[in-house]
Order: structure tokens, then C-alpha cells, then sequence
């Protein structure tokens, strides 16, 4: 075999080549069999991540990982779920899954058009992480609290549940206490990386905060239609919560999506924002433990938001439920007919898992859903995280009347504190329909109906 013969099997020119005759000429120094070799090539140029500690493929599989590998036409293959999702979030789901180190991709039924990976975009990669693919803002969360306070207080006692949001959390950008809250995250170590290092005293001020664009808390109805965690079928009053890693989440994005695209400067520029960092590489371990930690943060979050909440109606909590999407996980799945192990973005979109318990929200004036995941391989067990936008925020402030809005607002029977045009009901697909189209992803547990609503004023630029 000649260096030819290596670019035709996926080699990128350069270091990666001459890593790889060098390989060879030991691979048959050492006896190897030569009809084997293009087989052999194949395998660490498919997984270059399995073989970094080989003795005898180790430089080859590290020369792989560290060159800019070119975008083949279809590498890995990925299934949809729903109809009439806009084309450009298709053509982006598409286009993740042409990358070298991409090995398999879901699009769920509220995808939309995001940066890099479409929101709603599940993709699977081999030993490597894509910042943009995880989201700006990292680890953002859905979290549930069933209270022990009767349904009638919902209208009886308004003002006093208002009152509790507007003092235990801060909604907008650069919304912070006066006074920071305390939480254990703050022992962590912030050290991990230098955006984390240089802004934790920002983030420290924004703990227990929920941010803008389309994070929210809000009171409403659960019902739940069998026993969850041992709370058994019924109605009741539930806090929902939607929020993530605030500004702190989106500096490590930024910071780490620039590092990576400076690293692949010969990416096409259809593929830029999915510039990716290797697990191999210092960038890319120091990226993982700064997303960890942004996923400590964000729990922290809304754990003081519910705590907080909870204490000032001095009521007990029945039932606590959360999860994540905007993240990366390590993962095993079957991938061609072979169990291995590989990072599986969810960029909006669900854990799914078998028997994972999550709740994927609609609009401010339709139902969100407390599921089970049925653990569905070719959606990378993953569902959808809410119902989807089907409007830009500008046409959404052009095209709506708040006095038309809260019409449909007062025959949902929802009582909005405060929110934007550009996150109005109308602005979401069809949650029913989502549903519908993901009933092999999860099972539906319970039903949450929103009532009182708060979400960050108009004119605060969104932080989803």
C-alpha cells in the first residue's frame, strides 16, 4: 500500500499519511498478514479514538485525530421523527452527519434551525465532542416539584404564588441576587478552565436565577395518570421550571466553539460551527469537565429556585423530577450491528433511555408531559425537548397583539406575570402532534397544565 492507496481509504494527506506507511511498514516488519492491511487501515481510521494507546497503531490513530479529516459525502447514517420540520434544520442534521467522526444522528419532532446542530438534533460521535452541538446554553434543564398544597390555591391564593416567583428567582440577562445564594457547586473546582476560573463570581451572583428567551417557572395543574416515584395517580399543584447555565454556560461555548474551529481551519464552511474538539486532546478534556460542571451549576440553579420556592409557601414537596438536554454524554449503543462506546449530543432533546423518567414541555398556554423513556436504539434513546418553534422571535413580535394573545391566554385559564411576543403560544408547534409523532421514544406518565405564568419581560434578548 502507497499513500494513494491510504487518502482512498479515508487518510488525510500529510502527518496522518506518513503516519500511516509507517504503521504499515511496521505492521509487516512484525509479520502481519498484507492481505489484511487495507482491512486494518479501515479500522483505525473508522475509530482512531479505540487505538491511541496501541503500541503498534498508537501515532497512526493520533496523527488521525489531530488532522482535519475530509467531509465525505454520508458517513453516518440518522433517522427523523415528525413531519414538517423546516428543511434548513433537516439540511443541518445532515450535514452534522457527513463529519468524519460522526457515526450515527436522530432528529426529533420539535427540531428547529440552531447553530451547527439543529435544536432537536441527536448525533452520535466517535471520541469527540462539538461545542455548538451541545449548545450555547450548556446543560439547560427541566425541573418538576409536586407541592403538598391544595389545587384550589392556585386561584384562591394567587397573589401569594406570584410573590414567591418575583422573590426567590431573577429573570433577564444579567439577572443576579443582591445577596448570592449558597449552594455546594460553589466548592467545586471552578479552576478546570479559564472561563470558568475567571467568571465563577458572576456565576456565584446568578445562582437560583432563570435568565430569558423561552425559561420560565410556573405554577400549574399535574395530573398524574399512574404512581411516579410513589406519588400515586391524581391531581395536584406542581412547580415547572426551564432554565440552564445562564451567561457562564455560553461563555464556555463560545470560547471552546472558537478553539476548535482555529484548530480546524480547513473545515468547509457549511460544516464551521461544527467544529470539534478530540477526547484525546487537552482542549477537548478541559471542554468535557467545564461542561460537567456547567451541568452542576444548572442543577444548583433549580434546586434553589424549588427549595427556595417551597420554603416561602412552607409547604413539603411530594415528588421531585428533572433533566437535562444541551449536553454530552458517554454512551453505549448499537451502532451497525455492533455494541461500542460513543458521545451522544443532545442539542433539545430528551434523555430517553428505558424507564428514564423527563418532562418535555409545550407552550405557555398548552400542556407539558412527564414521560418514560422506551429506550428506542435509532433515536439514540432520545426524545424531543418541548414542542418546537415554528416562528422566528422578529416575526413572532411583528405578526402578534397582546390583547389577541391574552384572549387565547384566558380560555386556557393561564395567568401570565410576564413574557414577550416572541414566546406566545402561537410560536409552538402543535405539542399534541409531537407527542404523536415520538409515542415509540416515551411513554406518557402525567400531565402538566400551566396557570401561572413567568417568563423574562419583552426586550430581553434570549438566552436559550
Amino acid at each position: 500500500m502507497n499513500t494513494k492507496d491510504l487518502i482512498a481509504l479515508g487518510v488525510p494527506p500529510g502527518e496522518a499519511t506518513r503516519r500511516g506507511i509507517a504503521f504499515i511498514a511496521e505492521f509487516i516488519l512484525k509479520g502481519g498478514d498484507k492481505l489484511q492491511l487495507p482491512r486494518e487501515v479501515e479500522t483505525v481510521v473508522r475509530a482512531p479514538g479505540d487505538f491511541t494507546h496501541d503500541m503498534l497503531r498508537g501515532e497512526f490513530a493520533r496523527a488521525l485525530l489531530n488532522s482535519t479529516r475530509p467531509i465525505h459525502a454520508a458517513v453516518a447514517p440518522w433517522k427523523q421523527w415528525g413531519e414538517g420540520i423546516e428543511p434548513e434544520a433537516v439540511n443541518q442534521m445532515a450535514r452534522a452527519c457527513q463529519l468524519p467522526i460522526s457515526v450515527a444522528g436522530a432528529l426529533m419532532p420539535d427540531a428547529h434551525v440552531g447553530y451547527g446542530l439543529p435544536i432537536g438534533g441527536v448525533l452520535a460521535t466517535d471520541n469527540a465532542v462539538i461545542p455548538y452541538a451541545v449548545g450555547v446554553d450548556i446543560a439547560c434543564r427541566m425541573k418538576m416539584t409536586v407541592l403538598d398544597l391544595p389545587v384550589r390555591e392556585l386561584d384562591r391564593r394567587r397573589e401569594r404564588l406570584i410573590k414567591a416567583i418575583a422573590d426567590e428567582t431573577r429573570f433577564g440577562i444579567g439577572a443576579h441576587f443582591e445577596q448570592p445564594r449558597q449552594h455546594a457547586v460553589l466548592d467545586a473546582d471552578w479552576n478546570i478552565s479559564p472561563v470558568t476560573k475567571l467568571r465563577k463570581g458572576r456565576a456565584w451572583s446568578q445562582l437560583g436565577t432563570s435568565g430569558s428567551g423561552n425559561h420560565f417557572v410556573e405554577f400549574g395543574i399535574f395530573t398524574a395518570s399512574q404512581t411516579i416515584n410513589g406519588l400515586p395517580p391524581g391531581e395536584y399543584v406542581a412547580l415547572l421550571s426551564h432554565s440552564g447555565s445562564r451567561g457562564t454556560g455560553a461563555a464556555v461555548c463560545e470560547h471552546y466553539s472558537k478553539l476548535a474551529m482555529e484548530q480546524l481551519p480547513e473545515l468547509p464552511k457549511e460544516h464551521k460551527q461544527l467544529a470539534w474538539l478530540s477526547l484525546d486532546s487537552a482542549e477537548g478534556q478541559e471542554y468535557w469537565a467545564a461542561m460537567e460542571l456547567m451541568g452542576q451549576y444548572a442543577a444548583a440553579n433549580h434546586a434553589l429556585i424549588h427549595q427556595h420556592i417551597a420554603e416561602h409557601l412552607r409547604v413539603q414537596v411530594l415528588l421531585d423530577l428533572e433533566n437535562h438536554h444541551n449536553f454530552a454524554w458517554k454512551e453505549r449503543h448499537i451502532i451497525g450491528g455492533v455494541e461500542r462506546e460513543v458521545v451522544v449530543h443532545r442539542k433539545g432533546a430528551t434523555p430517553a433511555g428505558v424507564g428514564v423518567l423527563g418532562i418535555i414541555p409545550g407552550s405557555m398556554a398548552s400542556p407539558g408531559f412527564v414521560v418514560r423513556g422506551k429506550g428506542n436504539e435509532p433515536s439514540l434513546k432520545s426524545a424531543s425537548h418541548g414542542a418546537g418553534r415554528v416562528m422566528s422571535r422578529k416575526k413572532a413580535t411583528a405578526t402578534f397583539e397582546w390583547h389577541k394573545v391574552n384572549r387565547v391566554l384566558r380560555e386556557a385559564g393561564v395567568h401570565l406575570i410576564s413574557a414577550g411576543l416572541d414566546e406566545v403560544p402561537m410560536v409552538y408547534k402543535d405539542i399534541h402532534q409531537v407527542m404523536a409523532a415520538q409515542s415509540d421514544l416515551v411513554e406518557v406518565l402525567g400531565q402538566f397544565d400551566p396557570k401561572l405564568v413567568k417568563m423574562a419581560p419583552p426586550g430581553e434578548r434570549p438566552e436559550d
